[in-house]
């Protein structure tokens, strides 16, 4: 099997030569997901060649698994009359997410194109706010009457269900498409032919609202590992269903945020980096930038005033960088595993003081271990016996501080109903740094003081 690089320079050749049929007979043999990720590598012109050149349904496929920004492009460049082909063979939620994201005048032409009813419904869906389980649900499920025989369950399901996204579960809905339970395709196809789905569907339905947020969809398919669930309307209402695939993008989106928000990058996870111009980057990361460095004034003005110390133990300046940087490394170390486990669930509000004290523990060996190596190490080069013990005491101190404020400025945030991946490593870094400088030459104060 060849590379994505081979695949790239083979294609590239076959356009030179303008070889077309060598093209199509690629094309129809290439998975979709490597077609489309080839498709990024090439020039929009290019891209639009190939994409041509495929099958109908191959193409749908091929186009889902494009980047936003590829899509778009390609919209841009086909006709009116593809484009409007395009947008019909596309499943309903995949339409809805390009129509968010392309021009009005696409919309519109799109609108004007739909039958009545296919407007409302994407009307409707337009209207939904954005990172809520309605603005990301689709309506190619398979709903069943409780009043069905099993027969005629697999018969609907033999008509409409290559429409569908999800065939796997089918809902159970009342005359008012009101959600009354589900059935799995597997029980239908090992249950009698004259039995109801009335006495076969569950009543225990797991679902989500329309304006839930997207989080908390998420955390809902992580904690019960379903295939799809469904979205109810504040009726109960059947409207959609979220499928699995969707929502391991939005979790991959979510995931990056957070990482993001954690480093102080900033910036819509939907942005492709290799897209974004060098303008763009640095708009995101200025914010974040100028704050810490207006924070960092903080430590400056905490040094000067202890002048009168530093002057009379000018040796305390050398073991500022490798205290404030083990404070800083270790309550980034904690902060990341409680931002984690709060983004999880596994991490609840309530278990707020047994963290604290876990956290404390460890913060207690590890500040040990490290501060025994650290004094042996003081020791070995000759340094003074009386900085030698501030210094080891003051790392001691840091790194227990260090690994109770990194689990406990997270919490607070989620506690403020904030997002706790705000609390970034690098505000964290400078927080404490400012109170380990405090203990340090509070520390130096009380022990060089008296030793001299």
């Amino acid at each position: 099997m060849m590379e994505e690089s081979q695949y790239l320079e083979q294609f590239k050749k076959m356009l030179e030569s303008k070889d077309m049929l060598g093209i199509k007979e690629q094309v129809s043999v290439m998975n979709e997901a490597d077609l489309a990720e080839l498709l990024e590598e090439l020039e929009d012109a290019d891209a639009l060649i190939i994409y041509r050149m495929l099958p109908k349904e191959k193409a749908i496929d091929v186009f889902t698994y494009m980047g936003q920004n590829r899509q778009i492009n390609l919209i841009n460049a086909i006709t009116d009359k593809e484009m409007l082909a395009l947008m019909e063979d596309l499943y309903f939620d995949d339409m809805i997410d390009l129509l968010e994201e392309v021009p009005p005048t696409i919309v519109t032409k799109v609108l004007s194109a739909s039958t009545p009813e296919e407007r409302r419904k994407i009307n409707e869906f337009l209207m939904y706010p954005d990172d809520t389980a309605g603005s990301e649900m689709t309506i190619e499920y398979l709903s069943l009457k409780p009043e069905m025989t099993v027969r005629e369950a697999m018969d609907y399901i033999r008509e409409y269900g290559e429409d569908s996204e999800m065939v796997y579960t089918c809902y159970v809905v009342d005359e008012k498409n009101t959600l009354l339970g589900f059935v799995s395709l597997r029980e239908l196809v090992v249950a009698d032919d004259d039995t109801l789905i009335d006495d076969l569907m569950l009543e225990d339905v797991i679902y989500v609202k329309t304006l839930d947020p997207i989080e908390e969809v998420a955390e809902r398919f992580q904690k019960y590992d379903f295939l799809a669930l469904p979205v109810v309307d504040q009726e109960h209402r059947l409207t959609g269903i979220i499928t699995f695939d969707d929502i391991l993008e939005i979790i991959e989106n979510i995931d990056t945020e957070d990482f993001h928000r954690m480093v102080g990058i900033g910036g819509d996870s939907d942005d492709d980096y290799m897209e974004e111009t060098p303008w763009q980057l640095a708009k995101n990361r200025i914010p974040w930038l100028l704050i810490l460095m207006i924070s960092g004034t903080i430590s400056a003005g905490i040094i000067k005033h202890y002048d009168d110390i530093i002057s009379r133990y000018i040796l305390l300046t050398a073991f500022i960088p490798m205290i404030t940087g083990t404070g800083g490394n270790t309550g980034s170390q904690s902060s990341t595993v409680v931002i984690r486990g709060l983004a999880t669930g596994e991490v609840e509000l309530k278990d707020v003081f047994y963290i604290m004290w876990k956290e404390a523990r460890v913060g207690m060996v590890v500040g040990f271990a490290l501060a025994m190596v650290n004094l042996l190490r003081l020791i070995l080069i000759g340094t003074d016996i009386g900085v030698s013990i501030l210094v080891t005491l003051t790392m001691m101190i840091t790194v227990i501080l260090s690994k109770l404020l990194g689990a406990l400025l997270p919490i607070i945030m989620e506690k403020l109903g904030q997002d706790p991946a705000l609390m970034s490593s690098a505000i964290i870094t400078t927080i404490i740094d400012a109170l380990v400088l405090v203990v340090y030459f509070n520390l130096a104060g009380l022990i060089l003081t008296k030793i001299a």
